[in-house]
């Protein structure tokens, strides 16, 4: 038996307490969707939090697409989350400090906040640098550990970790953007790598312990493909400015993704060898949104793939002091064709598209019957 055959004999063991046979075959029974990050999965934390709970996702035009009302997610509708708990056919997470009692969280919990960094204020103050918000990995790996104390004074806590999928991260891309704002070059936001993907290390390494059986973990987005940081670096000039000729996408930046990305995946490796029993998945962002940039018209796009639907002015339609739903700024007509929302986050059709690039590449063939299914709900190609 060849490695491939052994990995996926290693995954099917691994999903054993969360498929059960189904019509077509083997079927997904998850029972709900655990999930730590930043703006890019937070679903309402963001508006409980006395640091954050004025930010642009408080206010019309987010959530627009889908919701009709803010929620607090930074988009037009729904994220990467949203779409792969409906694929699972789970409820979306309950958001941390929106619920109380063992009941609210029996189904899934998000511990992601919009703003939120890898690594703590210990890390950045060292550095001459301020994190955005008071929120970090450490803060919520502890408010996992509350809720898994409160599961288990009323359910059955073994099989709700068994049977739930653990979505850790995206998370890093603050990090990067605090260091950005603090002046640090590029050369020396790469020392940062290997210090946020401990955290992430530690944060899989938690959940494991406690039982999950099944975790996914997101890799970092093409950074140099950000409206907000492609105008940053427009206005700023320097090395870091230099652009691929195809893309239009700041090669410093994405290098520096490849970077975070590899390293993530060499942690990754290593992780699956010392836990066997669970399935340690990756999530592709950087390939899934690049993709987009590259070939927006293939995927139902606009041809302008690095503009903001809803923004100020200028080339990207972004402008930090006329952030997204400040006053002077308007959201685009369509956002379905438009691969950024802010600027800084993606439209609910490109979040749409990464959960299904997401969902066909952890798809091996022993689970294809309900991963086609599952897709299928969510409207994936």
């Amino acid at each position: 038996m060849g490695p491939f055959s052994l990995l996926l004999v290693a995954l099917a063991v691994a999903l054993l307490p969360v498929i059960g046979a189904g019509a077509g075959g083997h079927e997904a029974r998850y029972s709900g969707v655990f999930s730590f990050g930043d703006s890019l999965t937070d679903t309402g934390n963001s508006l409980r939090l006395a640091a954050t709970r004025a930010g642009p996702s408080s206010r019309p035009p987010y959530g627009e697409t889908f919701f009709r009302r803010p929620t607090g997610r930074a988009s037009d509708g729904r994220l990467v989350v949203d779409f792969i708990a409906e694929a699972l056919g789970v409820p979306h997470p309950t958001p941390y400090l929106a619920g109380k009692s063992a009941e609210d969280f029996r189904r899934g919990v998000n511990f992601a906040v919009g703003g939120a960094t890898a690594l703590g204020p210990d890390f950045f103050e060292s550095r001459g640098l301020e994190p955005f918000v008071p929120v970090s990995f450490t803060n919520q790996a502890t408010w996992f550990k509350n809720v898994f104390q409160l599961l288990g004074s009323v359910h059955n806590r073994t099989r709700i970790m068994a049977r739930s999928l653990f979505i850790v991260g995206e998370i890093g891309v603050n990090d990067y953007l605090v260091a950005f704002a603090g002046n640090t070059t590029v050369r020396e936001a790469r020392t940062f790598v290997p210090h946020i993907v401990g955290a992430v290390r530690s944060v899989v390494t938690e959940v494991i312990a406690a039982g999950a059986r099944t975790v996914l973990v997101p890799g970092m987005i093409p950074l140099g493909c950000e409206p907000q940081l492609l105008a940053l670096y427009d206005q700023s000039g320097g090395a870091a400015g230099d652009h691929d000729p195809e893309s239009g996408c700041i090669r410093a930046l994405n290098d520096l993704a490849e970077l975070h990305n590899r390293a993530l995946n060499g942690m990754l490796r290593e992780l699956r060898r010392a836990h066997p029993g669970t399935a340690v998945l990756y999530a592709d962002l950087y390939g899934a949104v690049a993709g987009l940039i590259a070939s927006p018209r293939k995927y139902g796009f606009r041809g302008e793939p690095l503009a903001a639907c809803c923004g100020g002015s200028g080339a990207y339609n972004f402008n930090m002091t006329a952030f997204c739903g400040a006053a002077g700024t308007a959201a685009c007509a369509d956002p379905s064709e438009y691969v950024s929302w802010d600027g800084v986050h993606f439209t609910e059709a490109a979040n749409r598209h990464t959960a299904c690039a997401t969902l066909k590449a952890n798809s091996p063939a022993l689970l294809d019957s309900w991963t086609a299914e599952g897709r299928r709900r969510i409207g994936c190609a």
